[in-house]
């Protein structure tokens, strides 16, 4: 699924090796399936894993994580690492990290569903340290989102999904029969009042 050079997996064994025991790196993959999808790599360390939700690759010296929802946007990706006059510089190479059509998990409606959260809701959401994700679209039109970041266990969030979020994308998108939160909401530091 995911290929790496020799020569990247020196770089990286020489990069974990600076960094503390048991580090080892996250595969990540922002906006999958829309045309903003952005991939990276990243250090993980042990608290970062999700043994659920993670998938793991696994090599003599290193292992490599990212989330399984991740699998089709990922597939035939490469990890490389390019020398030139300026030094090195490891590269990850997903070619079907935008193709939504890869994942038979997501349809269309959700796609755009997707790509208008990201443009229009999001920055909204931002501005409070917040942000909301779409989880799925059932087929009676219901759209079940998940709040993040400053929103979740935010005191307007009920305002913010029924008034906002929910307005918006019936507005735009009438086969969308109601709007489900599934976040669990939990209050602290992080959310906004």
């Amino acid at each position: 699924m995911i290929t790496i050079s020799d020569l990247a997996k020196q770089y990286i064994i020489n990069l974990l090796s600076k960094q503390k025991e048991g580090t080892n790196i996250r595969i990540f993959v922002n906006s999958p399936g829309t045309m903003y999808a952005e991939c990276g790599m990243s250090y993980c360390e042990y608290q970062d894993i999700d043994v659920i939700k993670d998938k793991k690759i696994s090599y003599i010296e290193f292992k490599i994580y990212f989330r399984k929802y991740l699998v089709p946007f990922l597939k035939n990706s490469k990890i490389d690492l390019i020398k030139n006059d300026l030094g090195s510089q490891i590269t990850l190479n997903a070619p079907n990290a935008k193709l939504l059509k890869q994942s038979k998990k997501f349809s269309k409606l959700e796609c755009k569903i997707k790509n208008f959260l990201y443009t229009e809701i999001n920055p909204k959401l931002s501005l409070h340290g917040g942000s909301v994700t779409l989880i799925k679209v059932n087929s009676l039109g219901v759209v079940f989102l998940k709040f993040l970041g400053g929103c979740n266990g935010c005191s307007m969030i009920d305002t913010t999904l029924k008034i906002g979020i929910e307005k918006e994308l019936i507005k735009y998108f009438p086969e969308i029969s109601r709007i489900e939160d599934v976040t669990n909401h939990i209050s602290g530091q992080h959310s906004y009042y």
